[in-house]
């Protein structure tokens, strides 16, 4: 593997409140996105895309059981996806994994008209954005 560019992301780790909700939600579309298993362990699993991980783990040092995504800290992740039908097709299974459509009403333009997005939450309030990444497609941030 080539040394990284400096400045992007090594990785990024979610302490979760349960590690079984989040293998099923945010292990199922990692898996889908590409991404591959990659460590495993008692209170733990990631997995890896590139040079960059994405670890859950259900820490002994939590202090709470509870994620608010609109407290200071992480608001969500956002991924670029590979199409317009690539969105479709991941926000359509996502509620057999445990997500369920944030903004509905306004989905898939919830972040402006020219940005096609899913915006997903799961069952322990982690959001995700899953970003089309067509020509012609703004990225940015969209209503979090």
């Amino acid at each position: 593997m080539a040394t990284p560019r400096a400045g992007t992301l090594h990785h990024v780790e979610l302490w979760v409140p349960d590690l079984g909700r989040a293998v099923r939600s945010l292990g199922w579309l990692l898996t889908a996105m590409g991404y591959q298993p990659y460590q495993d362990w008692p209170e733990g699993r990631s997995w890896r895309l590139g040079g960059t991980y994405l670890v859950v783990e259900q820490s002994p040092a939590l202090t709470s059981d509870v994620h608010d995504r609109r407290r200071p800290g992480l608001n969500h992740l956002a991924f670029h996806v590979h199409g317009r039908a690539a969105v479709d097709a991941l926000a359509d299974e996502a509620p057999r994994h445990g997500w369920r459509l944030l903004f509905p009403d306004r989905h898939p333009h919830a972040g402006g008209e020219r940005h096609y997005a899913a915006y997903l939450e799961d069952a322990d309030g982690f959001e995700v954005e899953l970003v089309a990444s067509d020509p012609g497609v703004v990225s940015g941030a969209g209503p979090g």
